[in-house]
């Protein structure tokens, strides 16, 4: 699990990578401003899953 941040409104949001995939073209629609951006370059951390 990431922690990955909106590059236009700056909030902070939780993405779950899906088994077998990569992050090169993934996109998360923001839950505060709806617009999308892509995973790869907005990442902050890795968090851990409990």
């Amino acid at each position: 699990m990431f922690l990955v941040k909106c590059p236009h409104c700056k909030q902070n949001m939780k993405y779950q990578k899906m088994k077998g995939y990569g992050l090169k073209d993934k996109r998360k629609r923001c839950v505060y401003c709806g617009r999308s951006f892509k995973i790869k370059g907005n990442i902050l951390k890795s968090i851990k899953d409990n």
